[in-house]
């Protein structure tokens, strides 16, 4: 029997003293300061001498301030460390293209969270941290395997670790049946199987209720007892939806990764579909209300998580993604080929003018998009190009 190694994460909820929880607010508070302070300091440096600084020289410098400063002194070393390793890693995934120029970190705005390297302990219910010592947390599931790195961060009013750990696993025989799948806002998702699964509009099923507590929260005085208790329910109930939103999509990937061998994707650009589309004064956008209510939907489905998981996942079970230009399957008939947009005159309903095949729109497309992917990976067998029908899609494993 093969076996594999896979990195594998254990998120669990801490339970902290009073006197530990001022402690990690603190810690998240340097690993903040330290964050914001070199990349000022390389943004400084590049425009005077166009030159990048490296991290070994910021953490020399990080130590030189750990002896001038108690308070920053009091803060593990390790976890500063890695906060410049962090800002390592945003300027290269800026240079890659993969995110954003990395900002300023802002107390309220950001997430509170710092990394432990090494030199941690788990025993049973509790965790040994560097220089903070032991604490408890609620043991859903044992931890396995050998531990790697904890990363501590803060949700609303909650602390959690998240457990790092490298597993090895039996390799899986890999499923022999493929399937498409086309990403929607009414239907999550559509597979080439015919089975649909709903999404489950989180968002739009609490809007109510976060419309009226933001409204009160408008009428508090800032920065009073009242603000801030009406502030801390607006994030719980955000963190709900979040927490409502990302177990549907792991129950769903988790059962398609166990039943598919080969999953075929959407390479869609979900932070340029639900761009904003106010525009400028100069030039300012138009159907702005309608863009707003579609980006929010794009938002609420959550796409790109669903993506995520789905990779990792099928990946763990021996199987592969490939993600394809989507391109005409939604007017393409998957029965004779024929693409027209007159195919396509509902939102749901698909039926070809040319030898009146009917079926949901979106299964339709998936059986397309299932299509697609068979032939990107043929031409990958063969060494042939793609046809124009199906794009330049990306195959990821």
């Amino acid at each position: 029997m093969t076996t594999k190694t896979i990195h594998k994460a254990y998120k669990v909820r801490l339970k902290l003293s009073e006197e530990q929880a001022k402690q990690f607010a603190r810690t998240a508070g340097v690993c903040r300061l330290v964050w914001n302070l070199c990349l000022k300091q390389r943004t400084m440096v590049y425009s005077s001498r166009k030159k990048s600084m490296s991290s070994a020289v910021q953490m020399r410098e990080i130590t030189q301030l750990r002896q001038a400063y108690d308070w920053i002194k009091d803060a593990p070393s390790q976890v500063l460390q890695q906060k410049v390793l962090d800002l390592d890693k945003a300027y290269k995934n800026f240079f890659e293209g993969r995110a954003d120029f990395p900002e300023f970190k802002k107390k309220g705005k950001t997430v509170d969270s710092f990394r432990f390297p090494q030199g941690f302990r788990i025993d049973n219910r509790r965790i040994l941290l560097p220089k903070i010592g032991w604490v408890g947390f609620f043991k859903s599931q044992p931890i396995k395997g050998d531990l790697r790195h904890v990363t501590v961060s803060r949700t609303g009013k909650h602390w959690f670790a998240s457990i790092t750990c490298e597993v090895v696993i039996a390799s899986a025989a890999p499923r022999v049946k493929d399937v498409g799948i086309d990403m929607g806002i009414k239907k999550l998702c559509a597979m080439s199987d015919g089975k649909i699964v709903a999404n489950p509009a989180v968002l739009d099923r609490y809007a109510k209720k976060l419309a009226k507590l933001q409204r009160h929260l408008a009428r508090k005085t800032k920065f009073s007892k009242n603000f801030n208790k009406l502030k801390a329910k607006i994030t719980a109930l955000h963190i709900k939806i979040a927490n409502t939103r990302r177990d549907h999509a792991h129950k769903t990937t988790t059962s398609i990764a166990k039943n598919h061998g080969l999953v075929v994707l959407e390479d869609l650009n979900v932070k340029g579909m639900s761009k904003s589309a106010k525009g400028t004064i100069e030039d300012p956008g138009r159907n702005v209300r309608q863009k707003a209510g579609l980006n929010r939907g794009i938002t609420d489905a959550g796409w790109g998580e669903f993506r995520r998981q789905l990779e990792y996942k099928v990946g763990w079970a021996n199987g592969i993604v490939v993600a394809v230009n989507s391109r005409n399957t939604s007017r393409k008939c998957s029965s004779c080929g024929h693409t027209a947009k007159e195919n396509r005159l509902t939102q749901a309903g698909f039926i070809c003018v040319a030898c009146s095949h009917a079926d949901d729109a979106d299964v339709n497309a998936a059986i397309n998009i299932l299509r697609a992917g068979h032939a990107r990976l043929a031409c990958q067998v063969t060494g042939d190009s793609m046809p124009a029908a199906t794009g330049t899609p990306r195959l990821a494993a």
